[in-house]
């Protein structure tokens, strides 16, 4: 195969590879989770450089090739810079990109949860929204966006936490981050939360192992 495949997507995996070359995991719309082969992007006077960097958020161009795809062009229209100049924030993005990782296979439209990630991604990289909700958030609709959300647990929960959960499963990605919650209702969400996304999507994510170790998130 040597066709041009043109493409939005989301760097969510960047490592070094051969002398000069990376190999990236992007989240795409139309393909799900691509490989892509970067040629010569670590050399000084690589025109991509910073493009292939994590979270990096524009439209791809790709060659594919027998088993992954080649970059041929890219135009990014959103770096996330401030996520990546704040230790905190890029912990909680890698966790996020993770988890999307997880979710997403090749050839699977991938269009939903690329915009869940980048919404997030954006809610992160704002100062009035408190990264346990942004986490919280992600965790639930994500575990809506597979298909395995066993709806509102069966047992006693705050009014808050309740009508948060309906907001999530229930609001456009646009305005999935427009409400607030007291502090008590966001610790009982980030519990729901985390207990479906541990029941229902049960991967093994170092990037959160690492949040706690650096006291980011329980």
């Amino acid at each position: 195969m040597n066709d041009l495949v043109i493409t939005s997507g989301m760097v969510i995996g960047s490592f070094d590879h051969l002398e000069y070359d990376k190999r990236l995991t992007v989240l795409t719309s139309e393909m799900g989770k691509v490989t892509v082969f970067a040629r010569g992007v670590r050399r000084q006077n690589s025109r991509f450089i910073g493009m292939t960097d994590p979270f990096a958020f524009g439209e791809f161009r790709l060659f594919a090739g027998k088993s992954a795809y080649n970059l041929s062009g890219v135009d990014i229209s959103n770096y996330f810079e401030g996520i990546r100049l704040d230790m905190e924030k890029m912990c909680y993005a890698s966790y996020f990109a993770d988890l999307a990782d997880f979710s997403v296979k090749e050839n699977m439209d991938g269009r939903g949860i690329l915009l869940l990630l980048y919404r997030s991604l954006q809610a992160l990289d704002t100062e009035s929204i408190d990264n346990d909700l942004v986490r919280a958030v992600y965790e639930l609709r994500m575990v809506m966006e597979n298909g395995v959300y066993p709806g509102i647990p069966d047992r006693k929960l705050l009014p808050g936490t309740v009508n948060a959960m309906k907001h999530i499963e229930e609001a456009g990605i646009k305005d999935l981050f427009s409400f607030k919650v007291k502090e008590e209702v966001l610790e009982e969400l980030s519990a729901v939360a985390d207990e479906m996304r541990q029941r229902s999507l049960n991967g093994k994510f170092r990037s959160l192992d690492v949040m706690r170790e650096l006291g980011y998130s329980g």
